[in-house]
């Protein structure tokens, strides 16, 4: 039996429109998935941890286990907090280091450090905690001028050096206020000198401008307003968590910071 065959030429013009939408809907419909998946990049599995001022990388001890239980590999960086460049610097061998993408976490001073240091081509998102998040040209003192000095200010130790420290009592009423008496003393005897000249240092171009970002609010922070906190979240255009917390939200809330940690590295 000879095959039947179809000769296109006898075939109505209708029948031909129908035949051709059907095949673009079977080309689009492999192709759609493929563009899907490039859109969507896959989960961040590593994240860096910058501290800040008057802080070493022990101010992540809480949190750190709680994101190693989601599997994400976890490196805290111990800052040297000698200038804006050298902190970046610390965070950007950590960030070298790592095996894949990497969310990147600064508290305090160390958002001014993530926000130069988070142009690395490897950081994929960005966490404020309770952090100065400083534009670009801008210093800490610039993010802070025409506000009023916050009291702990005033007591500030200066050494010859021209390094900052806490005194124990001001890190117990305005730091930490809101952890045990012990675990304040804990962080003031730990605390690292901070160099005072890095309040002028300025971030050269601000990595939140094309990176996604997380903010977590500490509501009762003494050290950072909360309005201004809440300002700078506004500016960076985040994704607000506010916790009722003091300055060190990572140390009295860990798993609310852990959790926003987590949404960066999932990217939602």
């Amino acid at each position: 039996m000879r095959p039947v065959t179809m000769d296109h030429r006898h075939v109505p013009g209708s029948w031909r429109c129908a035949m051709r939408i059907r095949m673009l809907w079977a080309v689009l419909a492999c192709l759609v998935p493929v563009a899907a998946n490039a859109a969507t990049p896959p989960p961040a599995k590593n994240v860096v941890l910058v501290h800040g001022a008057f802080a070493d990388g022990s101010s992540w001890a809480k949190v750190i286990p709680l994101l190693e239980a989601k599997g994400l590999h976890v490196v805290a960086v111990q800052n040297p907090l000698t200038s804006l460049k050298d902190d970046a610097a610390a965070a950007t061998r950590a960030i070298e280091q790592a095996d894949g993408p990497v969310v990147l976490v600064g508290h305090s001073w160390g958002g001014a450090v993530i926000s130069e240091a988070g142009n690395n081509p490897k950081v994929r998102s960005l966490v404020y905690v309770a952090a100065f998040a400083p534009d670009n040209g801008q210093s800490l003192n610039d993010v802070q001028k025409g506000l009023a000095p916050p009291v702990w200010a005033s007591v500030l130790k200066k050494d010859a050096g021209g390094f900052l420290t806490l005194p124990a009592d001001t890190v117990a009423q305005h730091f930490a206020q809101d952890l045990p008496a012990a675990d304040a003393r804990l962080i003031a005897a730990t605390q690292g000198p901070w160099f005072a000249g890095c309040l002028a240092d300025k971030v050269s171009t601000a990595a939140w401008h094309n990176k996604p970002v997380w903010y977590v609010l500490a509501s009762d922070d003494h050290m950072i307003a909360p309005s201004l906190q809440a300002s700078m979240a506004k500016h960076i255009n985040a994704k607000v968590t506010t916790v009722k917390a003091s300055h060190v939200p990572m140390l009295s809330h860990p798993a609310e910071v852990a959790a926003a940690i987590e949404q960066a590295a999932s990217g939602n």
